[in-house]
């Protein structure tokens, strides 16, 4: 069988992807070729989803799809390890940070698209945003989509756009976990037990987020709709201005982006 999809990379993200490429059968098992330096790594991704796994990335690169799923500050020694390659493959990058000219650089011969996921990509609710590079045809937008869609939804950007969705939705998980934490200590703190206050705060964040999305509803009018004249919503709400939360959001999801820009320099 031919090497079809090669993942260069096997952590949490590139474990993400593999899982759900495997179970809903977009690849055959024998038909993907995973390089990972790891050596318990190698054999746990080897047992879990029966495909070839090598510590050689040339191995991964010589598939007729690469997924490059490593830290951005190793990319350097991973392009200089394949540079006489002449990878030709659609080469997908999730590298927060490295730049489609960075790619197309390493990659002279081949079409690169750069993509931006987020972690609930691991249970299949994440995000993606990509953004194609010059020689990427439709047919390879649309096979990064079939890639992709199996962790979540996909949207297509510009790649000036890219630092701005990294700030907000590759952040943003970091930034609801201490919402939800937040919420579990305030529950805590007027006297649930910490197990009910966590799955209250975690359900409620999970079905507003649902509500949001099934009803087109803006999130101010959500907001209104639950807050009554004098009521207790809107009592918590006037602390969270009081505490500036808002501004705290938007500040946090700027300093992502300008790190995420530092990053690409």
């Amino acid at each position: 069988m031919s090497k079809q999809f090669g993942l260069i990379g096997g952590g949490m993200m590139g474990e993400a992807l593999l899982s759900r490429l495997v179970a809903q059968n977009v690849f055959d098992s024998a038909a993907i070729v995973v390089s990972e330096p790891n050596r318990s790594r190698q054999e746990f991704l080897a047992q879990q989803y029966h495909v070839q796994v090598t510590e050689q990335n040339r191995q991964a690169a010589d598939c007729e799809i690469v997924l490059l799923a490593i830290k951005p500050q190793i990319f350097p020694q991973v392009a200089e390890e394949l540079a006489n390659q002449q990878v030709s493959a659609l080469v997908i990058s999730i590298l927060a940070g490295t730049t489609i000219a960075q790619l197309e650089a390493a990659f002279p011969n081949a079409p690169v698209i750069r993509a931006m996921p987020n972690t609930p990509a691991a249970v299949g609710a994440g995000i993606t945003a990509i953004a194609p590079g010059q020689r990427v045809e439709p047919h390879h937008i649309e096979q990064a989509k079939q890639i992709l869609s199996t962790v979540g939804e996909v949207v297509e950007v510009p790649e000036s756009m890219l630092d701005a969705v990294t700030g907000l939705s590759g952040s943003g998980p970091g930034y609801l976990a201490i919402v939800i934490e937040a919420l579990a200590d305030g529950g805590v703190a007027v006297g649930l037990p910490r197990a009910i206050a966590l799955k209250l705060a975690i359900q409620t964040v999970r079905g507003t987020a649902q509500l949001l999305q099934e009803s087109n509803l803006h999130p101010g009018e959500l907001k209104d709709r639950v807050t009554s004249p004098g009521g207790t919503t809107i009592a918590g709400i006037a602390e969270l201005e009081k505490a500036g939360v808002r501004s705290a959001l938007i500040e946090a999801v700027k300093a992502a982006v300008n790190r995420s820009k530092q990053l690409g320099q």
